[in-house]
């Protein structure tokens, strides 16, 4: 297992998805991950410490982490198959070790709030080209924001704006639930 960062958070325009990018903490290799739009918000919001008025999913897992006594040890994004990642939270409690398996979009938002660590299988982890700051491996037409910037044309928030934007949402934007 190697040591990741959260490097980048963007919009894939060619398939319309949030993707994270993770990055070796001691390297250069990259590890994209398509997640969905909630997770995407949730770590935005976290890494520019914007607090919600009531708590989100990942701020309860937090609060129950905490509560139970337990600490996050760290994340452990294991393998993908079928175009599916998997992640493991490690989860520590005195003596005992719990591993609780988990998406990966998840456990990152959780590990941010903690402060954990974040690993990932080196085998999953790839050397993408970088061109003035910002990773193209996810796609070439791919608009990637790092947590302060702002151009709202590629769809990309600052913090004010994505506060703002947050702030607007009604239960029926979310869409209605469908199995």
């Amino acid at each position: 297992m190697v040591e990741v960062k959260v490097a980048r958070l963007g919009l894939d325009s060619t398939s319309n998805s949030y993707v994270v990018i993770l990055q070796e903490k001691e390297g250069e290799r990259l590890l994209p991950i398509w997640i969905g739009q909630p997770e995407a918000e949730s770590i935005v919001m976290e890494m520019n410490h914007i607090q919600p008025p009531r708590p989100l999913t990942h701020d309860l897992c937090k609060r129950l982490i905490v509560g139970m006594g337990a600490s996050l040890a760290g994340v452990h994004i294991t393998r993908v198959q079928d175009n599916t990642y998997f992640a493991e939270l490690q989860l520590q409690r005195g003596d005992d070790r719990f591993q609780i398996d988990a998406r990966p979009s998840d456990s990152i938002a959780i590990a941010l709030r903690l402060a954990a660590p974040i690993f990932a299988q080196e085998s999953l982890l790839t050397a993408f080209a970088v061109d003035d700051g910002e990773e193209h491996g996810a796609s070439e037409d791919a608009s990637f924001l790092a947590p302060d910037t702002a151009r709202p044309d590629e769809r990309d928030l600052s913090a004010e704006q994505l506060k703002s934007h947050l702030e607007k949402l009604r239960p029926e934007d979310f869409g209605k639930f469908n199995p």
